[in-house]
């Protein structure tokens, strides 16, 4: 058996923009795998145990190897399941640009970014948190241009990074009061289309979904 065969877990938590980038990866190569939904507030011990340093969904584990870290996780399914398409270009320049184009992304559009709008209530914190949040998202769309993905016509890496927080946009903007569209046009629309992936489609949350899970967040917190 190689080792592309061997079996394929993920330990998920279904509103984690970080693990919808693995299990699109995973969809995008053709790679059959098993979800282990993890209680964040009660974490099971196969997570403790398999990602002791931080403790976090996701964590894949392939051969019963776990391996952590979403990026991490995006470029060894690439590296591991061949057979298809990679989600890195081939060439050395370009596949450079891609790196740094996503670890902007993974940097500035975050799950601790995003909390800056949803986890505060309206005031000076939450319209810093949605300038920062804007600003980021524009160079992105900068980037991404009139270009149908960010790699040109391949959906890959950087899509992938960035994708799974399109999800995210609706509780967002609910929390905020502002408009993705209105401010990022483009971004909204390139969305769209990545949603049109069975990839995409398979793995990202309905958005409604994603806003009464940030309500709840809220309560917890105690801003609502």
């Amino acid at each position: 058996m190689g080792k592309e065969n061997g079996k394929v877990v993920v330990l998920d938590f279904w509103a984690s923009p970080y693990a919808m980038r693995t299990k699109i990866a995973l969809r995008e190569k053709g790679v059959e795998f098993e979800i282990q939904e993890e209680d964040l507030w009660n974490k099971s011990e196969l997570l403790l145990k398999s990602n002791p340093v931080h403790k976090k969904v996701p964590v894949l584990i392939h051969e019963s190897k776990p391996i952590s870290e979403s990026l991490v996780q995006v470029q060894y399914i690439d590296e591991t399941w061949t057979d298809t398409a990679s989600l890195l270009p081939s060439d050395p320049q370009a596949r450079a640009t891609a790196r740094f184009w996503s670890d902007f992304a993974d940097k500035t559009i975050s799950f601790e970014g995003g909390k800056k709008i949803w986890g505060n209530k309206k005031g000076e914190e939450q319209e810093k948190g949605k300038k920062e949040f804007l600003e980021s998202l524009k160079i992105l769309e900068t980037e991404l241009g009139d270009k149908t993905y960010f790699g040109g016509e391949t959906f890959g890496y950087v899509d992938i990074t960035l994708v799974p927080f399109y999800s995210w946009f609706y509780a967002l903007e609910k929390c905020g009061g502002f408009s993705v569209e209105t401010a990022c046009p483009k971004i909204v629309a390139w969305g769209e289309r990545c949603v049109e992936r069975n990839s995409v489609a398979a793995t990202l949350p309905e958005s409604e979904k994603v806003y009464q899970q940030v309500l709840k967040l809220r309560q917890i917190f105690g801003v609502a």
